[in-house]
């Protein structure tokens, strides 16, 4: 509707055509979809190849994300194990000072 092709809406609802199937259609399925103007194809198919460019950067931004918190976690980790090892380390140097006095 906001490309003003809403004269295909009924054609879409009627095939069930949701974002997923969106997405896979080509020239020909929208054809096949009875859209005989080759204007509003070309509308259609510039509108998918859009949506599915700023999914694709949606995607990356969310792995780039993903990774960073993952490498923040294993950061995190890595510390914990370090103040660890240091407490541990200090209450082992303690008990053996309480053993030789």
């Amino acid at each position: 509707m906001s490309l003003n092709l809403e004269q295909y809406v009924s054609e879409f609802s009627a095939q069930n055509i949701n974002g997923e199937h969106l997405l896979q259609l080509d020239g020909s399925k929208l054809k096949a979809l009875g859209i005989t103007s080759s204007q509003d194809r070309a509308i259609i198919k510039k509108k998918l190849k859009e949506m599915k460019a700023s999914l694709e950067k949606a995607r990356k931004a969310q792995e780039k994300m993903e990774k960073q918190r993952e490498k923040l976690r294993k950061k995190e980790q890595e510390q914990l194990q370090r103040k660890w090892k240091k407490t541990e380390k200090s209450s082992s140097d303690a008990t053996e000072g309480t053993n030789e006095q």
